[in-house]
């Protein structure tokens, strides 16, 4: 098998849950960057990293990697790539997305131009033809420029890795899959812990931490891009990969997953793309107020993504649904709790400091993701 470098985007701030998960995948990191993970792999990596990466936003095969300051330079560097090795005679290609910062190439549009221009000239003197029908498998092209040095991604992904495929249902203000999946991975929260999360919305949070507790790879039941690319990648590659991942699913394991919000259709809509993704056995599902939050037992985990507030007429609510929420968390006296939102007062409304907080990007929206640590369950009383 070829080896590849491989790029992995993902949520600003979120680099290292996706740098654990492409080790824990047995691939060597090359590069951590702000938003990008680097590594190594085979044919297999390609297929494996879509498959099971859960924070990533998509898998690029790395093309070529050079400095470019001119048009010309670009032309010329992105022609002399080796486009046969990928793109066959009937490929589809196009530039899906070029991304410029702090570089002397700035344009956009023009740098998709110049580089499918390019690309154009090169397989033409390879295959030896003047014309493309671009009838065949689809390879799409994106171009990320930092500081003038240029990443030529082949995107093996296609739709973003956040599709998972199970929310046909949305809340007003989705979390997306792929960041829900990271923040739930930066807390202690493991299998044989309680999570609920009062403001459930679209069920993200709560699902996502039942195909974790399942083991359930995030990709294994969506279509990918590069499952055409026949002349890269054997499909015997997609069919063990799939099987393997089928294999590893824990459809014996118990959680204690409970997923609430005050609006009855979404309760509905989240219950049903639970079905949808295959883990509603996993999560209790309720129409609650967050006033009536309550639990029992101890040392159980919240992760919430509650209302921020962005319309002007919801602005004058939000501090007292924070402080609702704050008083009942304090009376889960051993609990933790995890909360992303872009409401600046959310601390000051819960009465709570938090133990620390980190900034996080929810789409365009800047947001923080407060974490209230409470204390470790004892040893001899710890949860099976």
């Amino acid at each position: 098998m070829r080896e590849y470098i491989l790029t992995a985007p993902c949520h600003f701030g979120l680099e290292a849950v996706l740098k654990r998960e492409v080790q824990d995948l047995g691939y060597e990191i090359i590069k951590v960057e702000d938003g990008r993970v680097t590594f190594k792999g085979d044919e297999k990596a390609i297929v494996r990293a879509n498959v099971y990466l859960r924070t990533a936003e998509r898998v690029l095969v790395q093309v070529g990697r050079f400095k470019a300051t001119t048009f010309d330079e670009l032309f010329e560097k992105v022609k002399a790539l080796d486009w046969e090795n990928y793109i066959p005679v009937d490929g589809k290609f196009w530039v899906k997305k070029a991304t410029s910062i702090k570089s002397k190439l700035f344009s956009t549009t023009d740098i998709q131009r110049i580089v499918k221009k390019a690309m154009v000239e090169k397989l033409k003197s390879e295959y030896s033809v003047n014309w493309f029908d671009e009838d065949g498998a689809e390879y799409p092209i994106r171009i990320f420029i930092h500081k003038d040095e240029v990443v030529v991604g082949l995107d093996s992904s296609g739709e973003s890795l956040h599709m998972r495929g199970y929310r046909k249902n949305t809340a007003k203000a989705p979390i997306e899959e792929t960041l829900a999946a990271a923040l739930i991975m930066l807390t202690p929260w493991r299998k044989d812990r309680i999570l609920v999360d009062p403001f459930c919305g679209s069920g993200t949070f709560a699902i996502e931490a039942a195909m974790i507790a399942m083991n359930m790879a995030p990709g294994m039941n969506r279509e990918f891009v590069s499952e055409g690319w026949t002349n890269v990648i054997d499909k015997k590659i997609w069919y063990d990969v799939i099987n393997e991942a089928n294999d590893m699913i824990d459809d014996s394991v118990e959680t204690d997953i409970q997923a609430y919000d005050i609006d009855a259709k979404m309760v509905a809509y989240a219950k049903k793309n639970a079905e949808l993704a295959g883990v509603d056995h996993l999560i209790h599902f309720q129409q609650r107020d967050v006033a009536d939050l309550s639990h029992s037992k101890k040392y159980g985990f919240i992760i919430t993504n509650p209302p921020y507030g962005e319309r002007l007429d919801e602005k004058e609510n939000m501090y007292d649904l924070y402080k609702c929420f704050g008083e009942r968390y304090k009376k889960l006296d051993s609990w933790s709790a995890f909360v992303i939102t872009s409401y600046e007062d959310a601390e000051k409304a819960m009465g709570i400091k938090a133990t620390k907080n980190r900034k996080i990007y929810n789409g365009m929206l800047k947001a923080y993701y407060y974490q209230f640590m409470g204390p470790k369950p004892p040893k001899a009383n710890k949860q099976k």
